[in-house]
Order: structure tokens, then sequence, then C-alpha cells
């Protein structure tokens, strides 16, 4: 979840990025060397493959700052000497060691360039040790703006969080910070003052009293997981758990709150079950049985961080209190917990190499409050839902922009992107088939990075039908498609504008009181129909517009 809250419509961070070397203006927006290298996999980057991460921080709430180390263990892919790390202003490197000796390091900017004197030898495993510190940028409006929340709960104790999607995990820890290179294991140590608790990502593997009264909270990550999902939670947490009897067994589902929330919580949080058990039959097992569910409270609306996802819903149902569909539906959960789960199997499981293709992390789990309700309420109640959100889609700009800056597309991914998905699924017109492509994509990508084109391709594969001018029209263009009409001497006349080249989707009319499949294309075609006043209605779950002509 990232930039989407409720208004007369959700706004979004204006999406534009590009293909860029050195400094590129595009469309009036400008792109600098210092996007390209967090945005790119830069030649820093691409020799060597992340393979663990030891983050080791202490957090000091008094002086909002972090100090710490972070060990970087990789293997060599190609000979190299030269590796980008990122940390990003006014954060600072100290000292970068390996195998006990001191590095060389330059700073351009938010990228640390270290020079390193032992041979990297293809196929070698090396670490090296990072140590950094400082008081990192502070969000002003979490999640939207990122960086750490330092708050404090009503009985006067901190309270504490970091957000980072887009922004990137290096605004608060050094790292490899490109979505294509996800960690394949990770310990994170997280030292506190004693009368708090720090929740992050992964199992508790023990907790250690420190002599200066501190405790530092040691949690293992399993799982590969991605840079922004790496989180820190501290506060005056208390807990509760359950086992959710699940697909692959029993889940440990941990929810951590806020001392005085504990009673509403219990009883609240009854959201987390309910939506293991519709995500599980859409989209397979929750993809990280080894490293558990944990629900914890945070001092902003919330996010998908994996196995640690965060949760400020003030307890209500909907979005705060909100339908952000008006169908009615949107109060039978709660949104956040349903949303940030979801993307547990879109953003986490099956995550964008490129932020340019942030749809398939947001469309997709956009799309799965639809799918729960449908669960929980049936298919109607689902088609209005998501035919309820098409009132926030702008159509301003395309949703997906250009690559290599770290700049995502529209905002419109949410409620468009998942729309578009409503159209296709109506398209294939066959549930078990489509529910085999969801629970597919999430097996056959499971813990991977992709890009839009493998998404693309494998639903066109599994469904049989060719959408790659569907994906076109509404990943890459602002437009609507147009379905254009008239009827003339007992004959239907038909076909698309405003579409791209070669648009071919399928539609489903009622024709006359039968219902009908036609094949329009941008080239007008003519179907015979019988009755002085014929009528056409067109499917509603179809994201297009239609005009006829006839009146």
């Amino acid at each position: 979840m990232k930039k989407y809250f409720v208004g007369v419509f959700i706004a979004f961070l204006i999406g534009f990025s590009a293909n860029a070397q050195g400094l590129l203006k595009k469309s009036g927006t400008v792109f600098t060397h210092q996007d390209t290298l967090r945005g790119s996999i830069t030649k820093e980057r691409a020799w060597w493959d992340l393979k663990y991460y030891h983050l080791d921080i202490k957090v000091n709430p008094a002086e909002k700052t972090i100090t710490g180390s972070n060990t970087v263990r990789y293997s060599v892919l190609a000979e190299n000497n030269t590796m980008q790390i990122d940390l990003q202003e006014p954060m600072q490197i100290y000292k970068v060691t390996q195998d006990g000796k001191e590095l060389k390091f330059e700073r351009n900017g938010n990228a640390f360039f270290i020079e390193l004197t032992a041979a990297q030898k293809v196929g070698e495993t090396k670490e090296i040790v990072v140590s950094f510190g400082g008081k990192p940028k502070e969000a002003v409006r979490p999640p939207w703006d990122g960086g750490l929340t330092w708050k404090k709960d009503k009985n006067g104790k901190d309270f504490i969080a970091s957000t980072c999607q887009g922004l990137g995990a290096s605004v608060w820890w050094p790292c490899k910070d490109h979505m294509y290179d996800e960690v394949e294991n990770m310990l994170i140590s997280v030292n506190v003052p004693g009368d708090l608790t720090d929740v992050s990502n992964g199992r508790l593997q023990s907790v250690k009293k420190q002599k200066d009264g501190t405790k530092t909270f040691n949690w293992y990550v399993l799982n590969p997981i991605n840079n922004y999902g790496v989180n820190i939670n501290i506060g005056d947490y208390v807990n509760f758990s359950e086992k959710y009897k699940g697909e692959k067994g029993d889940l440990d589902c941990s929810y951590y709150v806020l001392r005085d929330n504990l009673a509403k919580a219990k009883e609240h949080f009854k959201d987390a079950p309910r939506m293991l058990k519709a995500f599980e039959n859409w989209f397979g097992p929750y993809p990280f049985y080894e490293d558990s569910y944990k629900l914890v409270e945070a001092p902003y609306l919330g996010m998908e961080h994996q196995s640690s996802v965060t949760y400020g819903n003030n307890y209500t149902k909907g979005y705060n209190g909100t339908d952000i569909s008006g169908s009615g539906w949107g109060l039978k959960y709660d949104y956040i917990i349903i949303h940030e789960s979801g993307h547990e199997w879109f953003a986490n499981n099956i995550t964008y190499k490129d932020i340019a293709d942030m749809w398939i992390h947001e469309s997709f789990t956009t799309y799965s409050e639809a799918l729960f309700v449908e669960y929980y309420y049936g298919k109607e109640a689902a088609n209005e839902y998501i035919r309820g959100i098409r009132k926030m889609i702008t159509n301003k700009k395309p949703i997906i922009g250009y690559y290599d800056v770290n700049v995502e597309g529209s905002g419109d991914m949410y409620p468009k992107g998942a729309n578009m998905i409503h159209t296709i699924r109506q398209v294939i017109n066959d549930d078990a088939k489509w529910k085999s492509i969801l629970r597919g994509l999430n097996s056959t990508f499971y813990h991977q990075t992709v890009t839009t084109k493998q998404i693309e391709d494998y639903i066109s594969k599994q469904a049989g039908i060719d959408f790659s001018n569907v994906f076109n029209q509404y990943l890459r263009t602002p437009n609507v498609p147009t379905f254009e009409y008239y009827f003339k001497d007992q004959k239907l006349v038909y076909h698309w504008i405003n579409c791209v080249e070669k648009f071919d989707l399928s539609l489903k009319v009622t024709l006359n009181g039968v219902e009908t499949w036609l094949k329009p294309t941008p080239d007008w075609k003519i179907e015979d129909i019988k009755g002085d006043k014929p009528t056409l209605i067109v499917d509603k779950n179809f994201y297009i517009t239609e005009f006829n002509i006839t009146n």
C-alpha cells in the first residue's frame, strides 16, 4: 500500500519515470544522475548477487538517531572491485571493512562506491561490514512520505516506525537499494530502551537485556525479502497469537498492539484469519509460513511489510471508517488488514524489478479487495465493489511510466489497474480458469522479482487469449477505450475508438435481450440483427465507455 487515501478521489504521486543516463528531461519532468544511480542496475550493482544481511542497529528515540552496522554477504558473478551501497543523506557511512581490513569509499549523493582490495573471484561468497549512523529523514506524512516516524502513544511512551516504499530502505539503513535483487535471508537486531519492544520481520529468535538497561530484539527472516519490506516497529507493545490452519499446515499468527488497545484488537483483528482463508483460496498458500504472519500496530495508516504487516486504521471498518467504493461492501471489513495483507502475495511474494511496474503490486492487491468481498458475500457484491472504485480513476497519465529512475507510474494503478484485471476476467469467462491463473502466478513466480512482460505473457498463455493489446491500452495509455456503435437497416455497426492500434478486446453485450459476444476492432464491423427497435446493453463489468451514434 502506498499513496492511497480518500477524498473526492484518491490523490497520488505524479507518475513519471524515464530511461536516464546523466540528466534527462522528458514531458516536463527532469531526472538527474542521482535518479539513475538509485533506479538502474548500475555496473557496480550488476556484478554481485545479494545473499544475506545482518542489520544490527541501536535506535535512540531521545536523539532520533540510528547507529549500527550492516553485514552484506554476496556471491561474485563477475570480476569487479567497485561496489555500490546506498545510504541517503543525511545518514553517514563511517567505515567499511572486508576480511578485517578497512576499505576506501567515495560518496556520490546517496550512493557510496566502495573499493574492494581483495580479489573478487567468480563463484566466491564474500562479506563486507558497513558501519553507519545518523539522524534519518523524518516522515512528515507516512506512509506517503517515507522515513522514520517518531511519535508518542497516549501514555507518553515512544511509538516509532519505518516506512520507505519508493523512497527506499536506504533512507535509514545501508543496502543494495534496488528491487531486482532480494536478499535471501536476513537477521535484524534492534536495540531499544528497556521499556519498549521492537517488532520486525520474520520470527523472534531472542531478546537480550544489555548492561545499560536496553534490550536487543533479534528477528530472523528465512525467506527472500525486498528492501522496503524490512521494518522496525517500536512501542509499548503487548501481543496475542493464534494458529491458522491453512493450506500448508499451521500458520503462526501474532498480533502486536499498544497496551491500551489489546481488548479491541482481539475482537477487531478477527478479519486477519478471514483474510487468510479468502486469499489462500484465490492465490494459494500464504507465501511465508516459515516466517509467520504478524499484524503490528503502527503510528500511521499501514504498510505491507513482509510478515510484519503494519496497521493504523483506528480499529474501524472500511478505510478509516469510509467505504471507498461507495457500494456498502467496503464497510464489511477493515480495509487496511485486507489490502496490506493482500500484498503478501502481490508485492512480497511476486515483486516488481523496477518501480515503474508498481501496478503488479497495486492493481492485483486492489483487486484482492473485491475477491475478499466475493469470497464472503458473493460475485455480484464483488462486482459492485470493483465498479464502485472507478470514481477514483483520473485517466491523466499511463499506469506504467519510464524505467530506471525509481519513479512509479500513475496512481490509477490502484482503481484502474484493478478494473483492467476485472475486465480481463470477464473475457476469460471461466472462474475456475481465472482462479488457476491467480494461483499459478503465485506459484510460478514464487519469491521472485518480475517484469510487466512476464506477468502479461503468463496471463495470456494460461488464458489462451492474447491480451497484449489490452495491456497496452490500459497500462501504457491514459485513455479509456470507447465502444462506438449505431443501428441502421436492421444492422449493428460498431468499432473501438480512443484506443491503441489493433485493440481487440472482446465485449459481452445483451443484444435484443440475448447475451452476445462481439469482437470489435478499430475497423468498423457489421452484424445483422432483427427487430425494428433494437436494443444493446454493454456488460457494465467491462471498464470501457460507450457511445451510441444512433442517439
